[in-house]
């Protein structure tokens, strides 16, 4: 993973220090909340609604087995022993005193972390693939080119004030991990019939009030031009972008005032204006950044052994291989796979880790993958190096932590904001949903009939719980001062990327689990076998079905 140099260790420094005397300024009363605000948001600290919250970057969710020990220690300093892995892939504590943030901030610089950009009108963190650079479909490891647009990114002049959040994400996988579709800019790196790498951009997608789906504005471009054309979008949204509407201020309002193609020959004016400059990737350049990107030091035991070593602990024990079915992926390495652990064991917090987790995560982290770990947008955390003949060691390592729960990419793996338990703008609380749910639902064996289901949960329409683009949706929202959910079905945020549709009015939460089993039921009766999945029936059939299963007949 990326080690920082001189620069990037004196910069989050110089932060630290200048948010400090900040600090100190506003707690003897000498800047104004007004004033503070931007300041403390320059430093992702928010304040929600019982205390302040501290979001601290993982730029495009690499951390290392350091880091995360770090992070345990602050959380039981500073916080209540615990953190949230938030849908962008970072770590937020929702409990530090504003006093004590200089503090943390200075610890994180410690192990090259910081919470710069994590909140404001700026380009947040770079998201990706949770399984960049291990995929066994990758055909570009898209982590050096996150890595660059990091670097550009950073405290950025021209963008420290966008007309609102800026969020990118980068794909090179044939199976897009890392929702680009609905990102204001999404790029998708892929390899011409000669062998060279390219990408494609796409802009103007999102979720929050009016979900949308990104367009394609460019879609053979040189790597060279990565930096050049982005700063060119950057700019034509910070000059036309609103900002005399917060809730009209995202690009993807922009694109669709001016029309794609419009849109579309304003940022080639710009680039063309501009190409050539400083911001153009040299070959050498892009190698430097891939170089901290190289594969670690794989064992030379014969993959066939490992194959067929796992092969014989997965007859011998079922549990043991459904998780593997479940929480393992494959791997280019041969003798190797990468393992997600489920933040979601059922009556915890979707997300949410302790430290004593934290530091035995970094542990197994130690010593089964090299030292690195990936947090993950649906709140996961991965093990990407992983020998298949040690499988079985991490499984049974992971029982007495709570964490080795086999229902990754199940109903139970779902995605879910803290809500109003804790944000100040949200509309109703989503954890208690959840755990509604996990309860409802827990039969690993009921789950796996099921098949791959993503359900997501918001508690308002800023949509972090990204219910748009789930299987299932869910939606807190405020009726006369009562919490009631709306539920949407049919989203997908891959293939062919959707929206889900509304399935009619309003539930109270005590109704939600007996209407999602009412669809789950109507999915079962509808589908042809166990092999077609939730989303391909609803995509067959249509809403009305499930409409009927729940609202009985018009």
């Amino acid at each position: 993973m990326y080690q920082y140099d001189n620069i990037d260790q004196t910069i989050v420094e110089e932060r630290v220090a200048q948010f400090r005397e900040q600090t100190e300024r506003y707690l003897r009363g000498d800047l104004g909340e007004a004033e503070f605000l931007p300041l403390r948001l320059q430093n992702g600290l928010y304040v929600q609604r019982l205390a302040p919250m501290l979001r601290i970057a993982v730029p495009y969710g690499l951390i290392s087995s350091t880091q995360l020990r770090a992070i345990a220690d602050i959380s039981r300093r500073y916080d209540k022993g615990y953190g949230h892995i938030s849908t962008r892939q970072n770590i937020q504590l929702n409990w530090p005193q504003i006093a004590d943030v200089p503090e943390i901030l200075a610890d994180l610089a410690a192990v090259q972390m910081h919470a710069i950009q994590t909140s404001g009108n700026c380009i947040r963190n770079t998201t990706t693939d949770q399984f960049a650079g291990v995929a066994a479909d990758e055909v570009v490891d898209p982590r050096p080119y996150c890595e660059i647009i990091r670097q550009w990114s950073t405290l950025h002049p021209e963008f420290a004030f966008l007309p609102r959040k800026f969020k990118i994400a980068v794909n090179g996988a044939e199976e897009d991990r890392a929702a680009i579709h609905f990102h204001d800019v999404g790029i998708e790196l892929y390899r011409n019939p000669a062998g060279l790498v390219r990408l494609k951009f796409l802009v103007g997608g999102g979720l929050g009030r009016t979900p949308v789906v990104g367009v394609l504005i460019r879609d053979d471009l040189d790597t060279e031009h990565l930096l050049s054309y982005l700063e060119a979008i950057l700019r034509v949204y910070n000059l036309h972008g609103r900002r005399d509407n917060k809730y009209k201020a995202r690009i993807k309002i922009l694109v669709k005032a001016m029309g794609v193609r419009t849109f579309s020959e304003a940022v080639d004016a710009e680039w063309e204006s501009n190409r050539g400059g400083p911001n153009t990737l040299t070959p050498e350049s892009l190698a430097a950044v891939a170089a901290h990107f190289t594969a670690p030091d794989y064992s030379a035991a014969d993959a066939s052994e490992e194959r067929s070593f796992l092969e014989q602990a997965c007859a011998r024990d079922s549990l043991f291989a459904a998780w593997v079915k479940r929480n393992t992926q494959a791997h280019k390495q041969p003798g190797y796979r990468a393992v997600t652990v489920t933040l979601k064991a059922t009556g915890q917090a979707p997300g949410d880790i302790s430290a004593t987790q934290m530091d035995a995560l970094a542990a197994l982290a130690d010593q089964f993958s090299f030292g690195e770990l990936r947090t993950t947008h649906e709140q996961n955390i991965v093990l990407a190096d992983v020998r298949e003949s040690e499988l079985m060691s991490l499984w049974l390592a992971l029982q007495p932590l709570g964490l080795a729960a086999s229902n990754a990419g199940h109903i139970t793996d779902m995605i879910c904001c803290p809500g109003g338990d804790f944000c100040s703008l949200a509309n109703a609380k989503s954890l208690p949903v959840a755990q509604a749910l996990q309860e409802r639902f827990e039969n690993l064996d009921y789950q796996y009939d099921l098949g791959p289901i993503e359900l997501n949960i918001s508690g308002c329409m800023n949509a972090c719980g990204h219910h748009h683009v789930g299987h299932i949706g869910i939606l807190g929202v405020d009726k006369k001062g009562q919490e009631f959910y709306q539920v949407c079905i049919g989203g997908s945020q891959a293939g062919s990327a959707k929206v889900a549709k509304i399935l009619g009015p309003s539930f109270s939460r005590a109704d939600l689990p007996d209407v999602i089993d009412k669809l789950l039921q109507r999915y079962l009766e509808l589908r042809d076998s166990d092999q077609e999945y939730f989303l391909q029936v609803y995509e067959r059939c249509g809403i009305e079905p499930f409409k009927e299963a729940v609202y009985g007949k018009s």
